[in-house]
């Protein structure tokens, strides 16, 4: 059984009843708002959509000077740099997912907290474009960037709380999200394995999906 899932159950359920005030408090070294809550803490990689460069190289033009052979050399072994280069620059301006990091993650009744000397978020809810769980323990956004005049970033943090990083941000800000009405966030038979090793878990699937229909 996956301990941070069941945990992620326990907290959205007492979320949705109205029962947090009954957790027991989590330590952590983010910055909370007034009234704001941590609910879990933990470590993460942060990874960014984002390209190396922008295409652009240099150009190299070679004057050669002596024999016809090695004129043409010399021209031949420029144009395959010139070549070689441009190619490298196409590359480094095709987007992938680049890592940015290892940090600890807090995640909060408002917010997502990831702290890093340069790669830090600092994320509310309200404040997302998209959300998904693209894998397990992977939670991708994308949001708009203040720091960076406004440009959007799609970020995946790598979490063993991906899923509740998920549900709070779909219950704020995305209630008929596919994945939280079609309970795509929780293994299939997890409730059921939960409750077969005599350790059942809280309906916090069932009670997210009522929420969602609730608010549509």
């Amino acid at each position: 059984m996956d301990e941070h899932l069941w945990h992620t159950c326990d907290i959205v359920a007492d979320l949705l009843e109205g029962r947090l005030d009954r957790r027991p408090l989590v330590a952590t070294a983010a910055r909370l708002a007034p009234g704001d809550r941590a609910l879990a803490v933990g470590p993460a990689e942060r990874a960014t959509w984002r390209a190396l460069g922008d295409g652009s190289y240099a150009h190299q033009n070679v004057v050669a000077f002596g024999s016809p052979a090695f004129m043409v050399g010399a021209l031949v072994g420029n144009a395959v740099g010139n070549s070689v280069r441009r190619q490298n620059a196409a590359n480094s301006a095709r987007p992938r997912w680049m890592p940015d990091g290892f940090g600890e993650l807090t995640v909060t009744t408002r917010k997502i907290y990831f702290g890093h000397p340069t790669a830090w978020l600092d994320l509310g809810w309200d404040g997302l474009d998209t959300v998904d769980l693209v894998a397990p323990d992977v939670f991708q956004t994308s949001f708009r960037n203040n720091q960076a005049n406004g440009r959007q970033l799609t970020v995946q943090i790598r979490t063993p709380w991906a899923s509740l990083l998920f549900v709070l941000a779909a219950i704020t800000g995305f209630p008929a999200h596919p994945r939280l009405l079609g309970r795509g966030w929780l293994p299939p038979d997890f409730e059921r394995r939960c409750a077969a090793l005599g350790r059942p878990c809280r309906p916090a699937a069932h009670l997210a999906v009522n929420r969602g229909i609730a608010g549509m």
